[in-house]
């Protein structure tokens, strides 16, 4: 169970309290750092979402082992072929990423 608290020390029914200390700084801590990266792994969802369809991926039987295999092989596609994938012509290391979060995703929703 976490403990909400205000990072400043307020009482939660002070005034300009915010319970919000420990929790995930999803914009500055994600959206911020990788701006470049992100819109990157959205253009392999794009990719994927037209070669297949939007949220098909949450339905692959074993995915969590499928999504292992596929960003290795990118990994593998990358070292031997240079960085960028032929058919989507995007980066490997997109893919990689998209991969990564994908079998991520599938890993935490298991975990429920």
């Amino acid at each position: 169970m976490i403990i909400e608290a205000d990072p400043n020390g307020k009482n939660a029914h002070e005034t300009g309290a915010k319970l919000d200390a420990g929790k995930a700084p999803v914009v500055r801590g994600v959206l911020c750092y990788f701006p470049r990266a992100l819109k990157a792994v959205a253009g392999v969802s794009l990719f994927g979402a037209t070669k297949y369809t939007w949220n098909g991926w949450e339905s692959v039987p074993d995915g969590v082992q499928r999504y292992t295999d596929a960003l290795g092989r990118h990994l593998i596609n990358e070292a031997i072929d240079g960085p960028v994938t032929p058919d989507s012509q995007l980066l490997h290391a997109a893919h990689v990423a998209w991969n990564a979060l994908a079998r991520l995703e599938l890993m935490l929703r298991e975990k429920r």
